[in-house]
């Protein structure tokens, strides 16, 4: 991903940050040449039990994800193989009015990971069950109402011969923060606090993240 030097990120936090806010990547490998390349959307968490679960960086770190067997893109899925994974964070259109000067033009801002890394297919049932133990705890705690999985064991086993887990080890990660930074400080001001005061969920978590700029 081309990243120019105003739009990197001020600190690897704000990349670890986007993937745990804004889990659903969209995982992308070449493929052959006559089903390639391959997309697919899937949830993607850091793995709980490595000692390498960042907080300032993501390479090194081990991510967990997994996908319907069905999908013929895990069968391209081998050990060994390189993926890129990558997520969306808060986006929005910024109209010219905004900026209250002529010329101008008008751009999007949006934030954006990308993270490369090597695939480990896991075989194992138990560990699979783990994966979707894992994801469902990590999510249910930052996005759901604390539903308790324990009766729902069961219907997991019974569902684990259709799911494709695996761990990935991220060998790099470009992050693309693009929030106005090209604009002088005033006219910054002016789009932070527009959006601050939308009633779009987006335009407000564009804003959050423009207020913690340096």
């Amino acid at each position: 991903m081309f990243v120019p030097h105003d739009y990197r990120e001020p600190d690897g936090s704000w990349m670890v940050d986007l993937i745990r806010a804004n889990p659903l990547a969209l995982a992308v490998a070449n493929g052959n040449p006559e089903d390639g390349p391959f997309a697919t959307h899937l949830p993607v968490i850091f793995d709980p039990e490595s000692p390498g679960t960042p907080s300032s960086g993501l390479p090194g770190a081990t991510l967990l994800g997994h996908l319907n067997r069905e999908n013929p893109h895990w069968a391209e899925l081998e050990t060994g193989s390189v993926l890129l994974l990558t997520f969306t964070g808060p986006h929005s259109y910024v109209s010219p009015t905004v900026y209250e000067k002529t010329p101008a033009a008008p751009t999007w801002n949006f934030t954006s990971v990308h993270v490369r890394g090597v695939v480990e297919r896991i075989d194992s049932a138990e560990e699979t069950l783990g994966v979707v133990e894992s994801t469902v705890r990590a999510f249910e705690g930052r996005f759901g109402n604390g539903w308790d999985m324990t009766e729902s064991l069961d219907y997991f086993r019974e569902i684990l011969p259709g799911v494709g887990a695996f761990r990935f080890t991220v060998t790099g990660a470009e992050g693309m923060f693009k929030l106005s930074q090209e604009q002088p400080g005033e006219v910054r001001d002016r789009v932070r606090v527009s959006f601050g005061q939308s009633a779009c969920t987006y335009k407000r978590q564009t804003a959050g993240l423009m207020s913690h700029l340096p």
